[in-house]
C-alpha cells in the first residue's frame, strides 16, 4: 500500500521519506539532513552553505553528496534551484510561487513580499505563437548593507 503524504500536516521527515518513496529515490540520513537544513533556513544557501551547515551534523558527508542530495530534492520537487546569469545557483525549500530579489553585490537572496503575481502574469502576452510554461521573475538591486 503507496504512503499519502500531507504537506500541511506530515513531520518533514514523513513528507520526505513519502515524496522520495513517490519519486523513486531512497530515504537517506544524508538528504533528511539537507532537506531539515534547507526547511529550517529563511536564507537561500549555495551549495557550499548547505555543505558547511550539514558536515556539522554528518562529519563525513561530502560536497559530492550534498550536490546529489539537492538536486534529488529538487527533481522530486522539496526544493527550488534558483540559477542566475553568472552561473552561481542557490537552493530554496519553498516551493510555492514567489519572486526573489538579488543583491548586486554581495549576492544574498531574499524572498519578495508582495501581490501574487500569479493572477498578474498571465495577462503577460509574449509574441505570436510562444506556449508560456512559467515564469521566473527576479528584482535585482542592493540590499540594505550593500546601499549605505
Amino acid at each position: 500500500m503507496s504512503q499519502v503524504t500531507n504537506i500541511a500536516t506530515d513531520t518533514p521527515e514523513t513528507l520526505l521519506r513519502g515524496v522520495l518513496e513517490a519519486n523513486g529515490q531512497r530515504f537517506t540520513e544524508q538528504r533528511a539532513a539537507v532537506y531539515r537544513f534547507l526547511r529550517a533556513t529563511r536564507q537561500h544557501p549555495t551549495a557550499d552553505e548547505v555543505f558547511t551547515a550539514v558536515r556539522g551534523e554528518i562529519t563525513d558527508i561530502s560536497l559530492a553528496t550534498v550536490y546529489k542530495a539537492l538536486e534529488t530534492l529538487v527533481s522530486c520537487g522539496l526544493a527550488i534551484k534558483l540559477a542566475f546569469g553568472d552561473g552561481s545557483a542557490r537552493y530554496d525549500a519553498r516551493t510555492d510561487d514567489h519572486c526573489h530579489a538579488r543583491c548586486t553585490a554581495c549576492g544574498i537572496v531574499l524572498d519578495v513580499a508582495g501581490p501574487d503575481l500569479t493572477r498578474v502574469l498571465p495577462a503577460l502576452s509574449p509574441a505570436n505563437g510562444f506556449q508560456v510554461q512559467g515564469y521566473r521573475v527576479e528584482v535585482v538591486g542592493l540590499c540594505e548593507s550593500c546601499a549605505v
